[in-house]
């Protein structure tokens, strides 16, 4: 499997993050100073500690997708290790952040860092479990689960619309597939019934190989993609 990276936008978004959340300490721990400093001023606290949380709330994004080792791009990788070299796996390279072209297709793999019970009832994803831990981690520690349904259309439409630019002369889109893989491995999956594959990262490679023996994806459908897709990694 060849692996393409935009390393320098992982080195500046990593940067991004840690910087924001050392503002956000700062600003948080000045709103509290003043709460108990000078009462009376409860505006200031209160506009200290809504801008901190905001500014929190954007550095566990940058944080959790740029600046955590194992990175989510090495744990991608390294859990799609062993897939033949038909496969390409662009990182931050594309309109979507992970994408995945070979004998599978095109995917798009939605990564997310949630734990607990991540559950598809209702026509909705939820999660749930985790008692007063989990529930802190949602408002200090962690993104939301959010609606993966609506990042994954976002996604599905940014990349398409990308792909009918670069094809020119009126050839048609391949496909575009995507998957929900959850890369904590404390999540618990419970979403068989999902429209779209909803997966722990172990078994993203699995779905990739059944994939490819049920439904190839041609191999000179591949070059074509491939062919409109950068070629080497951004040091």
């Amino acid at each position: 499997m060849n692996v393409l990276t935009h390393e320098k936008n992982i080195r500046r978004n990593a940067k991004i993050g840690q910087y924001t959340s050392l503002v956000a300490l700062l600003i948080l721990g000045g709103g509290m100073y003043v709460s108990f400093v000078y009462p009376t001023q409860l505006y200031i606290s209160f506009i200290s500690l809504t801008v901190g949380f905001v500014l929190s709330q954007v550095g566990i994004y940058f944080g959790n997708r740029w600046g955590r080792r194992p990175r989510v791009d090495e744990r991608l990788t390294a859990a799609l290790k062993g897939l033949t070299k038909d496969y390409t796996l662009y990182h931050f390279l594309t309109p979507v952040n992970h994408l995945l072209v070979g004998p599978a297709g095109i995917w798009i793999i939605e990564a997310y860092y949630q734990r607990g019970t991540i559950v598809y009832e209702g026509n909705k994803w939820k999660q749930k479990g985790g008692g007063l831990l989990l529930g802190y981690l949602k408002i200090f520690a962690q993104e939301g689960l959010g609606r993966p349904d609506i990042e994954v259309k976002a996604d599905t439409e940014s990349l398409a619309e990308a792909f009918k630019k670069a094809l020119g002369d009126g050839q048609e889109v391949p496909p575009i597939h995507a998957a929900l893989v959850f890369t904590d491995d404390r999540a618990e999956i419970k979403a068989d019934e999902a429209p779209i594959p909803t997966i722990k990262i172990d078994q993203l490679k699995e779905l990739m190989r059944k994939t490819a023996k049920q439904n190839p994806f041609p191999a000179t459908e591949i070059k074509r993609v491939t062919a409109v897709l950068p070629e080497e990694s951004i040091a």
